[in-house]
């Protein structure tokens, strides 16, 4: 049986009309949320929501009127808000290393992958103040915790994303706004692109949107604030335990450096 119990809670999923989203939508209703599915793809959205009892939102998280004006719409239509899944995500389709670098789809990988975390999470802080606390988890990477050569510029995105939960997540911890980040590996979506026939010919194994589910599940029941947790086939999420930086002559950092209040 779940450890985690979100009868009368409401969810908010982006990126929730399929891959990931549409799997982690149909687990938070299935612990009890009521979910908001918020995608571009108006037909997706409203098919997740429907099969949810949710409801849909169409917008495009890149924008900064679109997380704010969601959140509103959230709390009015569904009375509240306790978990934020920050999901949506794109590749960045070009090395951003040795070709010509399209200007425009990086600005867009940029806006999908790191200002929507920021706009999203910043929209959501108030909602949850309001109910005295609540879940952040946003789906970052592998590629934000090593290097991926294969995608140099997502690379970048994602360890941002990282390093933002890692920070945020102690911010907010004492107003019990957990903050934390899902690192997946590969994972079996339309994301991977024409990957997809490299990794099905040397018999690679995948993740599914459903193992992501499990593991959003479990960061839920036990993610302490800006801890990133990892899912790899085959195996159970657990937090990824990062290397201490040393301070001067060798030592750690005071605390208090750490967490900026000097």
């Amino acid at each position: 049986m779940s450890t985690v119990d979100l009868t009368g809670r409401v969810a908010l999923v982006t990126g929730g009309a399929g891959g990931i989203g549409a799997a982690a939508s149909r687990r938070l209703a299935k612990l009890g949320a009521r979910v908001a599915v918020l995608d571009l793809d108006a037909a997706g959205a409203q098919r997740i929501a429907s099969a949810t009892g949710g409801i849909a939102i169409v917008g495009d998280v890149t924008d900064p009127a679109t997380m704010p004006a969601v959140v509103e719409q959230v709390e009015r239509e569904l009375g509240r808000l306790d978990v934020v899944h920050l999901n949506a995500g794109i590749g960045g389709g070009q090395t951003g290393v040795d070709d010509a670098l399209d200007v425009a789809r990086y600005r867009k990988l940029v806006g999908v992958n790191v200002d929507h975390v920021v706009f999203g999470l910043c929209a959501a802080v108030p909602a949850l103040r309001r109910q005295g606390g609540g879940k952040i988890v946003i789906t970052a990477s592998l590629a934000g915790l090593t290097a991926m050569p294969s995608d140099p510029l997502y690379t970048l995105t994602k360890h941002a994303v990282v390093g933002y939960v890692r920070a945020a997540g102690k911010v907010l911890a004492g107003e019990n706004i957990a903050v934390t980040a899902l690192c997946p590996g590969f994972v079996d979506t339309l994301l991977l692109g024409a990957a997809k026939e490299e990794f099905d010919a040397v018999a690679f194994p995948l993740l599914t949107p459903s193992d992501i589910a499990d593991a959003l599940e479990s960061v839920l029941a036990g993610a302490a604030p800006g801890e990133a947790w990892v899912i790899q086939p085959g195996g159970r999420a657990s937090a990824y335990e990062f290397r201490g930086v040393p301070g001067v002559g060798g030592g750690q950092l005071p605390p208090d450096v750490v967490l900026g209040r000097v």
